[in-house]
C-alpha cells in the first residue's frame, strides 16, 4: 500500500472512530435527562467508567504530549515512535468529561429503591488507587520509569472495561428489560471499536511495526472488549429482551370524568410548580398564585378562571 495513502486512510478511520465513539455518550445523557431517573442504568458502570476515562487520559496526554514518556517507548521499543494519535487524546478527555456528566446526573436524579453504588465495585477503586500510589512511589525512587506507571494505568482502564460492562449486563437479565439503557449508545460504541482496532492494526502495517499493537494495548483491548460487550447489549436488547415500556418515565395526567388518573405509566412524580391561575372572590379581589403539585394540576391547569 502507498504510505500517503495508508496515512490518509489512517487518519479517517482515526477521526471517523473518534466521532462515533465520543458521540456514544450523548444518547445516555439525553436519555436520563429527558426520563429525568437513571432508572435500569447501573450505578456500578457509571463509577468505573469515570475512572477508566481518567486513567486513560492520563496515559494518552502522557504519551503524545511528554518528550520524556516518548523517549522511554522509543528506548523500548527499537526506537519506534508509539501510536498514540491526537483523536485518541481528544477521545480521552471528551469521554472523561461526558462519563463525569453522567455521573453527576446519577446523583440528581430518580433511582430505584437500593439503585447504589456497591460495596464490591468500591472496594475495586480503593484497592486501584492504591496500587497506582505503590506504583507512583517506584517511580519517585527511581526503581521504575514513569512510562511503567502509564502502562499501569492502562491496564487499570482495559481491566475496568471488561468489569464495568458486567454489572449493566446483570441488570438487564435481572429485570429482563434493557429500558433505561440506550440502545443507541451501544450502536455508536460497536463502531467506535471496530475502527478503533482497524486503525490500529493499519497503523502497524504502513510501519511493519507490529510491536506498536503491543506496545498500546490498551487501545487494541479496548477495541475488542467493545464489541464482545456491545454484541451481549444487542442480543439483549433486539432478541432477549424486547419489551420496550418504559414505567419508569413520568407520568402524564390527564382530567377524565373529573377525577385523575395515570395513563399507561406508574411512576408519580413529586415535582411541585406554581399554579398562576386566576381565582376571584366575589368582592372582585384575586387569590395569590399557590404552591401545587403536579396532581393538583392536571384537574384545573386548563380552567383559566373559576367563581366562589
Amino acid at each position: 500500500m502507498d504510505p500517503e495513502l495508508g496515512t490518509f486512510l489512517s487518519h479517517v478511520l482515526g477521526w471517523v472512530y473518534f466521532i462515533a465513539w465520543s458521540a456514544s455518550f450523548y444518547p445516555q445523557a439525553i436519555l436520563n435527562w429527558r426520563r429525568k431517573s437513571v432508572q435500569g442504568l447501573s450505578i456500578d458502570f457509571i463509577y468505573l467508567n469515570v475512572l477508566g476515562f481518567l486513567c486513560y487520559s492520563i496515559f494518552n496526554l502522557s504519551f503524545y504530549l511528554s518528550s520524556e514518556v516518548q523517549e522511554e517507548y522509543r528506548k523500548r521499543n527499537d526506537g519506534q515512535d508509539n501510536l498514540v494519535r491526537a483523536n485518541d487524546v481528544f477521545f480521552a478527555v471528551h469521554a472523561l468529561v461526558l462519563s463525569s456528566f453522567t455521573l453527576f446526573q446519577t446523583l440528581i436524579y430518580k433511582r430505584e429503591h437500593g439503585q447504589r453504588f456497591s460495596s464490591p465495585a468500591r472496594l475495586l477503586i480503593v484497592i486501584t488507587i492504591l496500587g497506582t500510589g505503590i506504583v507512583f512511589a517506584a517511580v519517585i525512587s527511581g526503581s521504575s520509569q514513569w512510562i511503567d506507571l502509564l502502562y499501569y494505568l492502562s491496564y487499570i482502564k482495559l481491566g475496568i472495561s471488561f468489569v464495568k460492562y458486567c454489572p449493566q449486563v446483570y441488570l438487564n437479565y435481572s429485570t429482563q428489560s434493557t429500558v433505561g439503557w440506550s440502545i443507541h449508545n451501544i450502536l455508536l460504541d460497536f463502531t467506535g471499536g471496530t475502527l478503533s482496532v482497524a486503525q490500529l492494526v493499519l497503523d502497524a502495517y504502513i510501519s511493519g511495526n507490529w510491536s506498536g499493537i503491543s506496545g498500546d494495548p490498551v487501545k487494541f483491548g479496548l477495541g475488542f472488549v467493545s464489541i464482545f460487550f456491545d454484541l451481549i447489549f444487542m442480543t439483549q436488547h433486539y432478541i432477549l429482551y424486547r419489551n420496550r415500556e418504559d414505567s419508569y418515565a413520568p407520568v402524564s395526567m390527564v382530567e377524565s370524568n373529573g377525577e385523575e388518573k395515570k395513563k399507561g405509566l406508574l411512576l408519580l412524580p413529586t415535582y411541585t410548580k406554581l399554579n398562576y391561575m386566576t381565582f376571584q372572590h366575589e368582592d372582585g379581589a384575586q387569590r395569590t398564585p399557590e404552591v401545587m403539585t403536579d396532581l393538583e394540576m392536571g384537574a384545573g391547569e386548563n380552567r383559566p378562571s373559576s367563581q366562589h
